[in-house]
C-alpha cells in the first residue's frame, strides 16, 4: 500500500492532480483545500496517501497533512459517506470546522458540501459525536482549563447568544472556543463581547 508520495507537480485538474514520481505519473484525488496549497507546476510536493482498493480500480487520495487524513478516515466511517463525498466535505470545511460542527450539532454546515443533503448532514453529526477526540486539531480547539472539553456552560451559552444574533453554530463555536482559550478567566458576557469583536473583524 502507498502511504506517502513525493515528486513533482505535473498538472492539476478538478478534484485531482498528476504527481510525477521519478518519471511515473500518479493520479491523486485531493480536496479543494489541499489543491489550494499546492506549489506551482513543476514544484516539489509531498502528500500523505490513502490507498483505496476496489474490485475494478485503485484510487489514491492525497492529503496535505495528517489532520486532514484523519478527518477523511472519520468521515468515511459514516454510512453514506464514500471517498467522493468525504473529499467534498473536506473541500468545503476544514478539519477544525468539521469538529466544531459535530460538537455543536450544526448539521447544516455539512450541507455546504456537494452531495450532502440535510439527512446525511444529521447522520454525520450523530455518528461522529464523541469520535473526534483523536482528531489532530482537537488540542488547538480546546479552551484552556477545560481538559479538552469545550461543551461547558459558558461555551454553550455563548454559542446560543451568537446564534441568536445570526451567526452559524459552527462559526460561533469556533470563535467562542478561541476566546475562552485565550481569556479563560472571562465571564460569559465578556466572552460574548470578545467573540462579537472578533467576528466583526471577519476572522472566520
Amino acid at each position: 500500500m502507498i502511504a506517502k508520495l513525493t515528486g513533482l507537480l505535473d498538472s492539476v485538474f478538478e478534484g485531482y492532480i498528476i504527481l510525477d514520481v521519478n518519471g511515473v505519473g500518479y493520479r491523486v484525488f485531493c480536496s479543494a483545500k489541499t489543491i489550494g496549497k499546492l506549489p506551482v507546476k513543476g514544484g516539489t510536493l509531498s502528500l500523505l496517501i490513502e490507498t483505496l482498493v476496489h474490485e475494478d480500480y485503485i484510487h489514491l487520495i492525497g492529503f496535505a497533512d495528517a489532520t486532514e487524513q484523519q478527518a477523511f478516515g472519520l468521515l468515511s466511517t459514516v454510512q453514506g459517506v464514500g471517498s467522493r463525498v468525504a473529499l467534498a466535505i473536506l473541500s468545503a470545511l476544514s478539519p477544525t470546522e468539521i469538529q466544531m460542527a459535530v460538537m455543536t450539532g450544526d448539521s447544516k454546515a455539512f450541507t455546504r458540501a456537494s452531495g450532502v443533503g440535510p439527512k446525511l448532514g444529521v447522520r454525520i453529526v450523530t455518528e461522529l459525536k464523541g469520535k473526534l477526540g483523536s482528531l489532530g486539531c482537537n488540542a488547538e480547539m480546546a479552551p484552556a482549563g477545560t481538559s479538552g472539553h469545550v461543551d461547558n456552560r459558558i461555551m454553550s451559552e455563548a454559542i446560543s447568544a451568537l446564534v441568536n444574533l445570526g451567526y452559524s453554530r459552527t462559526e460561533a463555536g469556533m470563535v467562542a472556543a478561541d476566546m475562552i482559550r485565550r481569556y479563560p478567566e472571562s465571564s460569559l458576557g465578556e466572552i460574548i463581547r470578545l467573540s462579537l469583536k472578533e467576528l466583526g473583524k471577519g476572522a472566520l
